[in-house]
């Protein structure tokens, strides 16, 4: 008999029994659109697994508690959003729970179904044990309902409710001695073209990663913040969402040569602008803008980072605007993981060096377009030692950025030079502050390098510096609950957004496999095939043969350990997929 710890969300729909009695189609139907536009989704995004469905209730395990209830909110906030005359109830507890085969049962699963049944109405309802360790990972206010004696419950649970009945708390201004945090928002594109939103955007990554070379502030990610783009909420509901005690907005304006960069810092406790400015300049310039506006921001902070005012953001990166227009352009392509944008930002990238040689993140997105390659089994032979030596300029250009450091890590693993990998991303590791980003491809190349436990808690920190991450953290936590033996849990974080790519199917379709579910392995791995035939055609190469040479051997360079290369092919094999193709057999 198998035990474990687990997370575990009861959720059921307030009033069902009489929606049915009253008109029982359009309840299955708004029941069945609920849980795929809502339910099922968010479960997915969050890392939950769903055990069961019984009738109108539906009983979710996850491996985090606090994935859990900030599941468990998302989806009240959704719902009562929605009002399409459908509430929720959810409880969530964490406790034993014993194992058989896909199932979970025991004390707490029934402490879990009890709390849901005392959950109000849109709301979600907790237990001490699960509120004890939220510590202050989740933004969202509980309030104490006191001890209550549950059914079939032999002892009184502490009980706490989400929404509180009090007035919405504003967010706590960060103490003299703590961190004060900051959220910058997108800037607002004011230049009348739609083309150039990617200029603002840049504009503000650059803000994001000049405030985090600052170890006296914690700033949040770039994907939780730009979350808010075109938002109609306040201020302080934007900081309250997001936990933070500072907002940073602005906007840009681009005409011809000439650029004007406006922004404020908002205090999320009163709302109040505490510092705003505006810059007129030649777009020569802007990089001297955005160091003036880090030093400005973090000049009026409270505490000690008054002292923390040093040359940390001095950084010019390139003389020429035109090579940053470039980098701007390639990064927004290279973003995507997929065969078609990663080549056409290559080219992107390869412009932006013949205008400025000495541009050195340019290089580090340049290596990185050869290592997508290899990751889609798409790579020229020589493509492993060209990304290194690309790699290698970069870093000598600039040894402080911590993606061109970790960047490199990348070049050795695809150079098969294992150690010097593991070792670049422990030295990059060391050098991280708040890049959540970073941090997490540090910790897919230790998967790579076979450490499945590391990668894990490396990746799980990434994702709770920042909580909205976008979806290739999924893709990578997908990937280590396939190694890790979690099928299911890998399922759940490779469906949807966070399928990038046919790396992706692959896994998706041999963690099906693997978990017993033919019918969607054999479904995963048709997509499968179809997305490397269409990866293929964007480079315009031969269509390749349905074998597993010929689709998935191309995988086996990414891999240290032969054995989780094989791991992956066995579920592709499991799938249908043979050694030899359909019309020669």
């Amino acid at each position: 008999m198998e035990r474990r710890l687990a997370a575990i969300l009861a959720a059921d729909v307030v009033g069902y029994s009489s929606m049915v009695a009253e008109d029982e189609r359009s309840a299955l139907q708004l029941l069945k659109d609920h849980r795929d536009t809502v339910f099922f989704p968010t479960v997915s995004r969050f890392g939950g697994r769903i055990i069961k469905l019984i009738g109108d209730g539906t009983l979710v395990e996850f491996p985090s508690v606090v994935e859990a209830v900030r599941c468990a909110i998302r989806i009240q906030k959704d719902v009562n959003a929605q009002d399409a005359g459908l509430r929720l109830r959810i409880g969530v507890h964490l406790g034993d729970v014993i194992v058989e085969g896909d199932d979970i049962y025991g004390h707490g699963v029934n402490l879990a179904s009890r709390l849901e049944a005392s959950a109000k109405s849109g709301g979600v309802c907790i237990s001490s044990i699960v509120y004890e360790s939220l510590g202050n990972l989740v933004e969202d206010g509980f309030e104490d309902a006191g001890e209550v004696q549950l059914k079939n419950i032999p002892a009184p649970v502490r009980l706490f409710h989400w929404p509180r009945t009090d007035r919405r708390a504003t967010p706590p201004r960060p103490a003299e001695s703590e961190k004060p945090t900051i959220a910058v928002l997108p800037f607002a594109n004011m230049s009348g073209d739609a083309e150039q939103q990617y200029f603002s955007d840049g504009i503000s990554e650059d803000i994001i990663t000049g405030l985090s070379r600052f170890k006296t502030l914690v700033i949040l990610a770039r994907h939780s913040s730009f979350q808010f783009r075109d938002t109609e909420l306040s201020e302080q509901d934007i900081a309250a969402k997001l936990g933070v005690g500072y907002l940073v907005e602005g906007s840009v304006r681009k005409a011809g040569n000439r650029v004007r960069v406006s922004a404020q810092l908002i205090d999320a406790a009163t709302g109040q602008h505490i510092w705003a400015d505006r810059y007129d300049r030649e777009l020569e310039d802007i990089f001297a803008v955005q160091d003036e506006l880090t030093r400005s921001i973090v000049a009026v902070l409270p505490g000690r980072v008054q002292r923390d005012v040093a040359d940390k953001v001095a950084h010019k990166p390139t003389e020429n605007m035109k090579a940053y227009e470039l980098l701007l352009r390639g990064k927004a392509l290279r973003d995507g993981l997929n065969a078609a944008d990663t080549a056409e930002a290559r080219t992107l990238f390869k412009a932006a060096l013949d205008i400025d040689p000495a541009y050195a993140r340019v290089y580090m997105y340049l290596a990185d377009t050869y290592v997508v390659d290899l990751w889609l089994g798409l790579a020229d032979p020589d493509a492993p030692l060209h990304a290194l030596e690309i790699a290698r300029r970069g870093a000598a250009l600039d040894n402080r950025d911590v993606y061109i450091q970790d960047q490199l890590g990348y070049a050795y693993l695809c150079a098969s030079q294992w150690d010097q990998a593991d070792a670049q991303f422990s030295k990059t590791l060391s050098l991280i502050v708040n890049e959540a980003e970073s941090m997490a491809w540090c910790g897919y190349g230790f998967l790579l390098l076979g450490q499945h436990d590391k990668a894990a808690d490396v990746v799980i920190e990434a994702m709770r510096l920042d909580p909205l991450h976008p979806p290739s953290l999924d893709w990578i936590m997908g990937q280590i609950y396939f190694f890790q033996g979690r099928y299911d849990d890998a399922v759940s974080k490779l469906i949807g957004e966070a399928r990038l790519n046919s790396l992706a199917d692959a896994f998706l379709a041999s963690a099906y496999a693997h978990a017993g579910r033919r019918d969607d392995a054999q479904a995963a791995l048709r997509v499968f095939i179809q997305h490397r035939r269409e990866e293929c055609s964007s480079r315009d190469l031969d269509p390749p043969e349905e074998t597993v040479a010929a689709l998935a051997g191309g995988f086996r360079s990414m891999w240290r350990n032969v054995d989780d290369w094989k791991k992956l092919v066995s579920g592709l094999r499991l799938a249908g997929l043979g050694d030899i193709a359909p019309d020669a057999r």
